[in-house]
C-alpha cells in the first residue's frame, strides 16, 4: 500500500510540474537555417575548411543558428560543421548537371554560389556567363524560396583579364533576374582577395579565405531572413560600406581601388565615400567617381554606378601621388 501511495504522489507531482527546463530550451531554439556552400575547390577549401570555417564562426558568434548542408564534408576535425557542395576541378556545367538532385536532397534556405574558376582556363571561357545564367535559373526554379547569393569569382594570377571579363558579365545577369522577381543577390567577391593571398595563383590561403568569409557574412546580413529571423541589421556603418585596397605602387605614388557595397535590404540611388590618404599624398587621377578635398577625400558616384540594388556593389579606382609608403586609411560610405 505504501509503495502504491508513493507512486500516485509521484505521478501527481509530475503532472503538476511544468515542462522541464531542458524541454523548454529545445522548444525555444529556432530550427537551423540550411546554407549550401556551392562551387568548386575554392568552396571546398582544402584541409583548412576554406571560407566556411570563418563564416560559420562569425554566424554562430552573432547568435545565428545555421547548418551548412551538402553531400561532401571537408575541413579540420575540430570544425563544427564541415558539409558543403564544393567540388574540386568542377566547371559550371558539372555543377549544373547535379544541382537539382542536391537541392532536392538538402533543401537549403540559402545558397552561396562561387563558380566559374575552372571555366576560365577551359575551352570556352566566353560561354561561361551564359552557362552561369542557366545554372542560376535552374537553382531558382528548383528552390524558388531560397536566397541565392551569386559571387563574382576571385582573381586568377595568370588569367586576370579573362576573370574580369566574366565578372563584368555577371552583374547584369544577376540584376536582371532580381528585377524579374527571383531571389538572387550579387556579391562582389573579386576585390576581397588580393593576388598576394593566392599562393598558387588560384586558391586562397587562410587570410584570403578569411576575407571571403567577411564578404559573405556582410552579404548575408544585408538580406533579412537569409540567415534566420526577420529583423537583421546591416553591418555597422549604415546602408553601405567602402572597402579600400592598394592595387599597385611605385616610387612617388600608388594605385588604389575602393569597393562600395550596398548592405541594406533596398536599393540605393547614390553614394558618397570619405577616403583617407597617407600624409603628403594627393589624388592625381580617379575613375568611377568624382572627388574633392585633400587628405580626407570625398568621392561621389558618377551617373552609371550610383544606383545599387540590395547586396550589389561597384568599384572606383584612383592614383595617389606623394612620397612615403603606399597605404589607404579608413573609408566610410553614406547614401545619398
Amino acid at each position: 500500500m505504501r509503495t502504491l501511495l508513493l507512486g500516485v504522489v509521484a505521478a501527481v507531482a509530475l503532472a503538476a510540474v511544468p515542462a522541464s527546463a531542458e524541454a523548454q530550451d529545445v522548444g525555444a531554439q529556432a530550427d537551423p537555417v540550411r546554407i549550401m556552400p556551392l562551387g568548386d575547390s575554392i568552396t571546398q577549401g582544402g584541409s583548412i575548411g576554406g571560407y566556411r570555417l570563418d563564416l560559420g564562426a562569425k554566424l554562430r558568434s552573432s547568435g545565428r543558428t545555421i547548418d551548412f548542408v551538402g553531400s561532401l564534408a571537408d575541413g579540420p576535425g575540430s570544425m563544427p560543421d564541415r558539409d558543403h557542395e564544393g567540388h574540386p576541378g568542377w566547371t559550371i556545367a558539372q555543377v549544373d548537371a547535379n544541382v537539382v538532385s542536391w537541392l532536392r536532397t538538402y533543401t537549403p534556405r540559402t545558397v552561396l554560389l562561387h563558380i566559374g574558376t575552372n571555366d576560365m582556363y577551359g575551352s570556352d571561357p566566353a560561354g561561361a556567363p551564359n552557362r552561369l545564367s542557366a545554372l542560376i535559373d535552374k537553382i531558382t526554379t528548383q528552390a524558388p524560396g531560397a536566397d541565392v547569393f551569386v559571387a563574382t569569382i576571385i582573381p586568377i594570377r595568370f588569367a586576370d583579364q579573362t576573370v574580369r571579363t566574366f565578372n563584368a558579365a555577371i552583374t547584369p545577369i544577376v540584376r536582371a533576374k532580381a528585377a524579374a522577381g527571383r531571389k538572387v543577390h550579387l556579391v562582389d567577391m573579386y576585390p576581397s582577395v588580393p593576388i598576394s593571398d593566392l599562393p598558387d595563383g588560384i586558391h586562397p590561403n587562410a587570410s584570403g579565405y578569411g576575407k571571403m568569409a567577411t564578404t559573405w557574412y556582410n552579404a548575408l546580413l544585408s538580406v533579412p531572413g537569409s540567415i534566420g529571423g526577420g529583423t537583421q541589421e546591416p553591418p555597422a556603418g549604415g546602408v553601405c560600406t567602402a572597402t579600400p585596397r592598394v592595387t599597385g605602387n611605385w616610387s612617388g605614388g600608388f594605385q588604389g581601388e575602393v569597393t562600395v557595397a550596398n548592405t541594406s535590404s533596398s536599393g540605393l540611388s547614390g553614394w558618397t565615400v570619405a577616403l583617407s590618404l597617407p600624409n603628403g599624398h594627393t589624388l592625381s587621377q580617379i575613375w568611377g567617381g568624382t572627388a574633392s578635398g585633400a587628405g580626407t577625400v570625398t568621392v561621389k558616384n558618377v551617373d552609371y554606378n550610383g544606383s545599387l540594388a540590395a547586396g550589389a556593389s561597384t568599384t572606383f579606382g584612383f592614383i595617389a601621388s606623394g612620397a612615403g609608403s603606399a597605404a589607404v586609411g579608413s573609408a566610410t560610405c553614406a547614401s545619398p
